[in-house]
């Protein structure tokens, strides 16, 4: 037996399927606490082996957390996407949450590789938090320097020549020294822009200064990486939260969005551009490659051979950030075997490559390559090292 999931701010549409797809329990339950106490109990009775949930990071979190902790049960996540083209399959049935949930199941039913739910507690839940309120922080902090810049352009015409951005002490102190004496309404209201932007630079710093402490209790090398700092390995580590949760390398690039889509037609054999996968992880991807680009790396190497092959800029900067990808999965492969993970010999090496076991077992990948100059422009963990960039054509 196998169940859906449709879930809600207040209640919990649940089916409950056999093997051949039939409805066998078609009920909601309140998205409560004595509601997940019911939803247990309900498929227990009726021996639900595994259970797909929509919006498991959302308003499923409880229940999600709830049927994880049971230990005998399989929850997985099931994209809305998913959800939607079920329901499209089957017309006259219309929209409800009952039939919402009788879709998921069968999903949950017909695609094996659905990913496990990410717990929304531990070590990568609490990263994840984190890199989302400074990313809260920094959207506000933005609109409130767009908006600062808009008023100052009116009370200080030519001012930009010499505070340039809003987004540090220096210049944000400086703005308010040449707001000195003016007691115009606008320029008050300036002033308190000014205000919130100190405030909200200060709190940015201390976030910050939090994900610093806990990628470094977090016991990962992908901050070796060229280009992934502190902030962007916090992200990382958020985001996938257990590597195993993907199969092979491909099936990562494929959820991060870096692996192109077969869109060929009969004798037309052609990809695309992958919109979809985890944006989040693939803004990371796309940061590490341009940094990478602009340094003396392995990855400005590999993408001057593909421009070499004729590949517009584009089309060099997906080659980069797919090999990136695949150089993220195996670090955190060979993280997870220091940690006495499932795959690997375990012992850490300061190059981050895999010793002959951990390679074999883990990734077909070959040896990373090392040898790499000292970037002029490198910061304190920026220095190019072994693993920046495995040498190998895709």
């Amino acid at each position: 037996m196998l169940a859906g999931i449709d879930t809600h701010k207040d209640t919990l549409a649940v089916a409950v399927i056999d093997d051949t797809g039939r409805p066998a329990v078609v009920t909601e339950l309140p998205n409560t606490e004595a509601g997940f106490d019911t939803l247990e109990k309900l498929l227990l009775e009726q021996g639900v082996t595994r259970a797909g949930i929509e919006g498991s990071g959302n308003y499923g979190r409880g229940a999600a957390l709830r049927l994880v902790l049971t230990g005998d049960l399989q929850v997985v996540e099931v994209p809305p996407s998913l959800t939607s083209r079920e329901r499209s399959a089957r017309p006259g049935q219309g929209k409800t949450d009952p039939v919402d949930a009788v879709a998921i199941a069968r999903i949950t039913a017909r695609e094996p590789g659905l990913p496990p739910v990410r717990l929304p507690v531990g070590q990568a839940a609490d990263l994840r938090a984190l890199c989302d309120y400074r990313a809260q922080l920094i959207f506000e902090r933005t609109a409130q320097a767009n908006r600062t810049h808009a008023e100052l352009h009116g009370l200080l015409p030519g001012y930009h020549a010499q505070i340039p951005r809003l987004t540090a002490p220096t210049f944000i102190a400086a703005a308010a020294q040449l707001l000195a004496g003016q007691d115009s309404v606008r320029a008050q209201l300036t002033r308190r822009r000014l205000n919130r932007l100190a405030e909200l630079t200060a709190e940015i710093k201390e976030v910050t200064g939090l994900i610093t402490t806990a990628v470094e209790q977090a016991d990962t090398t992908l901050t070796g990486l060229y280009g992934v700092g502190p902030v962007n390995a916090a992200t990382i580590l958020g985001e996938v939260v257990d590597i195993r949760r993907y199969r092979s390398r491909h099936a990562f690039a494929a959820a991060n969005g870096t692996a192109p889509i077969p869109a060929s037609s009969g004798r037309t054999s052609r990809h695309r551009l992958n919109r979809s996968g985890n944006r989040t992880l693939n803004r990371v991807l796309y940061t590490m490659a341009i940094t990478q680009i602009r340094a003396d790396t392995e990855g400005r190497a590999y993408y001057q051979r593909k421009r070499a092959e004729g590949k517009s800029n584009r089309e060099a900067l997906r080659c980069l950030k797919r090999r990136l990808s695949d150089l993220v999965y195996k670090t955190m492969q060979h993280d997870l075997a220091g940690q006495g993970g499932e795959c690997g010999s375990g012992k850490r090496d300061t190059s981050l490559r895999p010793q002959p076991a951990a390679r074999q077992a883990c990734s077909p990948e070959p040896a990373l390559r090392s040898g790499q100059s000292t970037a002029p422009t490198a910061s304190r963990n920026a220095t190019p090292r072994a693993a920046a960039l495995a040498r190998v054509d895709t």
